[in-house]
Parts: structure tokens; C-alpha cells; sequence
């Protein structure tokens, strides 16, 4: 007798991810209207990264001269670690030089509790926006990836090496 084919299981969504519609959903809102760029941008990082577990919406402002500086704040939301307000300052040193003002979306994968995010972040980072008015980057510590999505105001030209480093309380030392 012939069997029938096993049913072949299909996985449920993980419960502590984010699906690429909420954090669409939640850039819209949080970036004002500016949408068509940012659901680009977000499907590039999804199709290299996969889900995020967390996403952070804040702002920064940065400046440079061939060595700059970044500052920001915001919120780390996650779907079951909880939420908490961090602080981003880093150095940058390159071809770079300008200031700018953004709203900034990060997405964060593989974060395992949400005080994993206390790290220094390292990458390259270039004033190139790709879609729409958006710039995305990559940062890498450990096996946690966070991708700034950013949009904003300025003029800043170049790219650059530098880190993030995420604190706990606002500093103004970004080493």
C-alpha cells in the first residue's frame, strides 16, 4: 500500500522576534509618514540578517572633521525581555566631516537579554543613504548585530571606522 507523505511541521513564529510588518509598522510611526524608503530599507535587513529581537527608536546628532563624535538616545523595545531607555555615544575616524541630526531606527539581532546591549559596537559607516532618504549600517559585537537605520538632517559627507558604545545613563565620554 502506498503511505500518504508525512506531514512535513511548519514552524510557528518565535514568540521573541519581530515580524518585518511590526517593525515596518513601528518605523512609520516613529519616522512620521516617510515610509516608502524605510520598508526598503527594513526588507534589506531582513534578508540578510533574519528577524530582529529587539529595535531601538531614538535620536543623534553627530559631527566630524576626519575624527568625530556621535551621541544618541532612545528606547530598546523588546517582545518579552521588557523595554528600557539606552544612551549611544562613539567615535568615528576617516574620510568624514560634516554634522547631522537623525531619527534613527536600530534594529538588534541575537540579543540575549536586554543588558547585552551595554557593549561597544564596531563598523564602518558612510554618509551614503540608500533608499528614500534612509542610511543603514551594520554594527558587530559578540554574535549581536545592530543595524542603525537612520534619516535626518545635515550635511555630512565620507565614511568612516568608529563604534557605538550603549550605556545605561547618558555620558559624554564616548570612549
Amino acid at each position: 500500500a502506498i503511505q500518504p507523505a508525512p506531514l512535513i511541521p511548519t514552524q510557528p513564529p518565535a514568540t521573541d522576534q519581530f515580524s518585518a510588518d511590526e517593525i515596518v509598522d513601528a518605523g512609520q510611526h516613529f519616522f512620521s509618514g516617510i515610509s516608502r524608503g524605510l520598508a526598503s530599507v527594513i526588507e534589506k535587513a531582513v534578508s540578510r540578517w533574519g528577524l530582529p529581537n529587539g529595535y531601538i527608536l531614538g535620536e543623534e546628532a553627530g559631527g566630524a572633521f576626519i575624527g568625530g563624535l556621535r551621541y544618541g538616545d532612545g528606547k530598546l523595545y523588546t517582545k518579552n525581555a521588557g523595554d528600557m531607555r539606552v544612551y549611544w555615544q562613539g567615535p568615528t575616524l576617516g574620510f568624514d566631516a560634516g554634522a547631522d541630526g537623525a531619527r534613527t531606527m536600530m534594529l538588534v539581532y541575537n540579543l540575549p537579554r536586554t543588558e547585552a546591549i551595554f557593549e561597544r559596537f564596531g563598523g564602518v559607516d558612510g554618509s551614503a543613504y540608500l533608499v528614500g532618504g534612509f542610511g543603514m549600517t551594520a554594527l558587530i559585537t559578540n554574535d549581536i548585530v545592530v543595524v542603525p537605520i537612520r534619516s535626518g538632517v545635515g550635511l555630512r559627507l565620507g565614511a568612516n571606522l568608529g563604534y557605538l558604545k550603549f550605556t545605561p545613563g547618558p555620558t559624554w565620554n564616548p570612549f
